[in-house]
């Protein structure tokens, strides 16, 4: 019986997941954003932190953050949108675990972030010059894929609840931003302060520390003795993976009364 409803839930999950990228691929506003965001990114912060004492390498594990952290909660928009055109209803009904759907929905968005963030990774890579050797690289990538998850997850956790894409962009500003700027993008740790303190109940913090620990670029030396070891980073990004992707599971089995109710 088990085996039989995996079997039957793997269409929904690649079905689900392939919308959402065919959703992606045709709205050219959002391959275009997709595309000129990461650029934009590199060429402003490498034109404007060039000349920081940390260097503008400091700053690149945070921007692969930040670029996955809003790539991630943008593309779970589509839940509220599949609500208002009643797809939602439609999955929702059919004979299939509502796992599956979950998984088809989050494995899409987690798709769409990891592709933006590769785009920028490649763009590092060429113009930085990246020392990491092929494993740190594989490795890198193999967190970002965790931190994609987690964060799209969030997204779907967050936006299930959510009547309005206006109340979706509310929370986001006033929860996600904060979320990224404490997880040591822009700055780096002051030992006894409270922000380093309050960053480390931040679980994008051991994200983008894995991330400067794999990522290490010509002529640059982060210190990296400040940040939280390679195994606390693993280990912290995947249990809020795994935490939140069981929130969105049982999240979905409720009903909707209205934002965040």
């Amino acid at each position: 019986m088990p085996s039989s409803q995996s079997t039957a839930a793997a269409p929904v999950i690649a079905t689900l997941a392939q919308r959402e990228l065919v959703r992606f691929f045709r709205q050219r506003n959002r391959v275009v954003g997709a595309l000129v965001q990461p650029i934009m990114f590199w060429l402003l912060f490498s034109a404007g932190l060039r000349s920081s004492d940390l260097g503008y390498a400091f700053f690149f594990p945070g921007t692969l953050a930040m670029i996955l952290l809003f790539t991630a909660i943008f593309a779970t928009i589509s839940i509220i949108e599949d609500r208002r055109e009643g797809f939602l209803q439609s999955v929702l009904v059919a004979p299939a675990p509502r796992w599956a759907m979950v998984l088809g929905k989050i494995g899409g968005g987690a798709t769409i972030a990891m592709l933006q963030a590769l785009l920028f990774l490649a763009l590092g890579w060429l113009t930085l010059g990246l020392a990491s050797a092929l494993g740190q690289v594989v490795a890198a990538v193999l967190l970002m894929v965790a931190i994609a998850i987690a964060l799209t997850a969030l997204g779907f956790f967050l936006a299930w609840r959510m009547d309005s894409t206006q109340g979706f962009h509310a929370i986001m500003s006033v929860f996600l931003f904060p979320m990224w700027l404490l997880s040591g993008s822009l700055f780096p740790d002051v030992p006894g302060s409270w922000l380093t303190w309050l960053s480390r109940w931040n679980p994008l913090t051991y994200g983008v520390a894995g991330l400067r620990h794999y990522l290490q670029f010509d002529g640059a030396a982060p210190a990296l003795d400040a940040l939280p070891s390679l195994t606390m980073c693993w280990l912290v990004t995947l249990g809020f993976a795994v935490l939140m992707l069981a929130l969105s599971w049982r999240i979905a089995g409720t009903r909707t009364t209205g934002d965040l109710l």
